[in-house]
Formats: structure tokens, sequence, C-alpha cells
């Protein structure tokens, strides 16, 4: 892959806010930098603690974003992918394809 999807990896993808920040990258075409520094500002907190993976558990499970681990009545897949949608402002396709395959 690219250097988006190598970024994000190494900053712990779902664990921390990688995943995030590669949608960003990808969804708006931005650089790393504003790209964490807009998806910090989406979460309210700094770029330093989108990368501590103890806030960012708390913070997923609070906003709903979904976890690595399986946490009981926690969205997951689909739903948390939903509601990355929301908080960030992008449109993710398989979402628009799951809402979609909901009409018919």
């Amino acid at each position: 892959m690219d250097v988006a999807h190598f970024m994000a990896s190494s900053m712990g993808g779902i664990r921390t806010a990688g995943d995030m920040v590669a949608r960003m990258e990808y969804a708006k075409n931005m650089k790393i930098g504003p790209a964490k520094e807009y998806v910090a500002k989406k979460l309210g907190i700094s770029t330093l603690d989108i990368a501590d993976e103890h806030i960012m558990r708390e913070l997923r499970e609070e906003m709903k974003l979904g976890v690595v681990t399986g946490v009981p009545n926690a969205p997951r897949g689909i739903a948390a992918k939903m509601n990355l949608e929301k908080l960030l402002d992008i449109k993710i396709n398989s979402c628009e394809k799951f809402r979609q395959s909901l009409r018919s």
C-alpha cells in the first residue's frame, strides 16, 4: 500500500486514532500533519493524545467509535463506521452501500 496506510498502522490503527487519520488522508486528500490536527480537534484532544492507547481506548468506547476487543453493547463493524462518518464529516463507501441495501 502507500504511505497513509503505513502511517496509520504505525500509529496503532484502531487501538489509537490511526484509522481515522488515514481516512482523512484519503477522503480529504490531507497530509498527515493536518489530518492528525483535524482528528484531534474533532475528538477534543491534543495531537499527542491521539497516539496514546489508554486515552483513545476510553474515548473510542465513550464516543462509540469501535475498539479492538469486544465490549458488550458497544457498536462494532458498520455501526462504528457510521459513527466515524458523523464525527469526521466524511462518506465511507461501505456505509453508503449498507444504506443502499436497506432501501432495496
